[in-house]
């Protein structure tokens, strides 16, 4: 099985939905199908049927999360030495070379990419291209809109 990377924080986020799923969500939905059972025929029980929908969904939800905790590999940037290059977990600032426009993304695991954020994916093409590069260099990244030209400004472990 291979090992999905993942930071702190995504590990805590992904923990902490699990416990709500299991100790808020779970048994809610249980009371919800209980109470649906006692108002009689089940077939024609629309709140009953809901009340299962969403159990499916909750439970799926639960092995999801389970599978990925199961599957990953933590890695804490902070402990790691600062070597000036881009690593997974690192925060970096680019420069555009085009138009000298700043960005910060902080490279993260699938499920924690947020763009909106500043926390882009480490199989994103942006991201692809960063790997193993070190401050200063010039980085192409291939986008649908064409190819874009980033200098790497500075390399964070936070």
């Amino acid at each position: 099985m291979n090992k999905v990377p993942m930071t702190v924080a995504g590990e805590q986020n992904l923990r902490q939905e699990l416990e709500q799923l299991k100790s808020v969500e779970r048994p809610q939905v249980i009371a919800a199908i209980a109470e649906a059972r006692e108002h009689g025929d089940l077939k024609e029980n629309a709140e009953y049927h809901a009340a299962r929908e969403q159990q499916g969904f909750i439970e799926g939800r639960i092995q999801e999360i389970e599978g990925k905790l199961s599957s990953s590999q933590v890695i804490d940037v902070t402990k790691l030495p600062k070597t000036g290059k881009v690593i997974f977990g690192v925060t970096v600032e680019l420069i555009n070379l085009e138009n000298d426009e700043e960005v910060r993304y902080r490279i993260v695991g699938e499920d924690e990419a947020d763009i909106k954020s500043g926390k882009i994916s480490v199989t994103s093409p942006i991201a692809r291209a960063l790997i193993g590069k070190e401050e200063s260099d010039v980085v192409v990244v291939k986008t649908p809109g064409g190819e874009v030209e980033y200098e790497i400004a500075s390399v964070e472990h936070l």
